[in-house]
C-alpha cells in the first residue's frame, strides 16, 4: 500500500466516522427533541466541530511525531510517544470545539448552554482519551501493515538485485578476462618462481571460494569483504607487480560491521580496469576503512587516475549504487571524486551502528 493510498484509505475512514457520528447525534436529537422546531443543524454542528477540532490537533500531533515512525518496530515506544500529546487534546479541544459552538449559537440569535467549564473540561479529556487511544491504536496497525507491506518489497527488490549481482560476478567480476589473465600470470610465474606460482594459484582459489561463501547473502562483515578483495588485490598484483603497490588501513573496531555483499572488491577492480591496466607508470592504492560517528567510511584512493576516464559508472558501480539504496535508503552513498593533483577516490558510506 503507498503512502498516498494510505492517506486517502485514513481520510475515507474519517469522514465515514464523523458521518457516522452526525447521524447518531440527529437521531438521538429528533427522538428527544422532537419538538424542538426542527432544529437538526445543531447536532450536526455540535459533531461537526468536535471532528474539526479532533483532525487539528490530530494533524498537529501527526506533524511532530511522523519522523519518529520508525519506532513502530517498538511499539510500546510508539504509543507513549503518542500518550505523550493528550495534554494537547485535554487543553485545546474544548476552546476549538465549544469557540466554535458558541460562535455559530451567535450568529443563529441563540446562546449554547453546557456545563461548567470546569466538569466540560474534565469530561471532555476522559473522552477524548479513550477516543485519541483507540485512534492510536488503529493508526499503528495501519502504519505497521504499510512498514509491511514496504519491507516485502524491498526484500523483493534486494533479492533481484542480488541475482544480478550474482550474474555480474560470474559475468562481469569474474570474467573471463581475469581468470585468463590471472592463469596467464601464474603460468609465467611457474618458469622463474614455483613457490611464488602456486601461491598465487592458492590466492585465485581463495577469491573463487570466497565469491561462494557470500553469493547467498546480503550483506556480510568487512572482515569477509576484507578476505575476498584482499584475496583479488594480490593476485593482481602479481600481474602488474611493479606497477601497483596497496597500502591497507582498516581500524579493528569496524571489522564486525555489515557491508553489502561484493562491495569493495568492485571499487578495487575500477581501479586496476581504468588506472593501472592504462597507465605504465607504478600507481599507489590505499584502501582504508573507518568508523565515522554512527556510520562505516570506506575510501579507496589511487594517485594516478583520471575521473574523465569513466564518465558514466560501469556495470559493477550501478550495481552497488542500487544494491545501496535498496538496503540503506538515503542513509548510504557511494561517490567518485577527483583528487589533486591526480588520482581519484571512491568514497562508500554505509550505516554502523555500536
Amino acid at each position: 500500500m503507498s503512502p498516498n493510498r494510505t492517506k486517502l484509505v485514513v481520510a475515507t475512514a474519517w469522514f465515514l466516522f464523523w458521518a457516522m457520528m452526525v447521524s447518531v447525534a440527529v437521531q438521538d436529537y429528533a427522538r428527544d427533541d422532537g419538538n424542538a422546531g426542527n432544529a437538526y443543524w445543531q447536532p450536526v454542528l455540535w459533531e461537526s466541530s468536535s471532528i474539526f477540532a479532533a483532525t487539528v490537533l490530530l494533524l498537529i500531533q501527526h506533524h511532530f511525531t511522523h519522523p519518529y515512525d520508525h519506532l513502530l518496530a517498538r511499539p510500546a515506544r510508539w504509543l507513549a510517544l503518542q500518550a505523550l500529546w493528550l495534554p494537547m487534546y485535554w487543553i485545546g479541544f474544548v476552546p476549538i470545539a465549544f469557540g466554535i459552538r458558541h460562535g455559530a449559537y451567535w450568529l443563529a440569535g441563540q446562546v449554547y448552554e453546557h456545563e461548567p467549564w470546569g466538569e466540560t473540561f474534565f469530561y471532555e479529556s476522559i473522552k477524548l482519551t479513550v477516543f485519541i487511544s483507540m485512534f492510536n491504536l488503529i493508526r499503528f496497525g495501519v502504519l505497521s501493515y504499510q512498514q509491511l507491506l514496504e519491507e516485502k518489497l524491498r526484500v523483493e527488490k534486494t533479492n533481484a538485485l542480488l541475482r544480478q549481482a550474482q550474474l555480474q560476478r560470474l559475468a562481469q567480476q569474474m570474467q573471463p578476462h581475469f581468470l585468463f589473465n590471472a592463469l596467464n600470470t601464474i603460468s609465467s610465474l611457474m618458469h622463474t618462481d614455483v613457490e611464488k606460482a602456486d601461491a598465487t594459484l592458492i590466492r585465485l582459489a581463495d577469491v573463487l571460494r570466497a565469491t561462494l561463501d557470500v553469493s547467498d547473502l546480503h550483506v556480510a562483515p568487512v572482515s569477509t569483504e576484507l578476505r575476498l578483495a584482499q584475496g583479488y588485490a594480490d593476485v593482481m598484483q602479481e600481474r602488474y607487480a611493479e606497477r601497483v603497490d596497496i597500502a591497507w588501513q582498516i581500524d579493528d573496531d569496524i571489522l564486525a560491521c555489515l557491508l553489502p555483499v561484493m562491495s569493495i572488491q568492485p571499487l578495487l577492480e575500477n581501479i586496476f580496469k581504468h588506472t593501472v591496466e592504462r597507465r605504465r607508470q607504478p600507481t599507489r592504492i590505499q584502501v582504508s576503512a573507518r568508523r565515522n560517528g554512527d556510520c562505516l567510511q570506506v575510501r579507496l584512493d589511487d594517485d594516478n587516475g583520471v575521473l574523465a576516464l569513466s564518465p558514466t559508472p560501469g556495470i559493477g558501480l550501478k550495481n552497488l549504487r542500487e544494491r545501496l539504496a535498496v538496503l540503506y535508503g538515503e542513509r548510504a552513498s557511494l561517490a567518485l571524486v577527483q583528487l589533486e593533483p591526480a588520482g581519484v577516490r571512491a568514497e562508500m558510506r554505509v550505516p554502523c551502528g555500536s
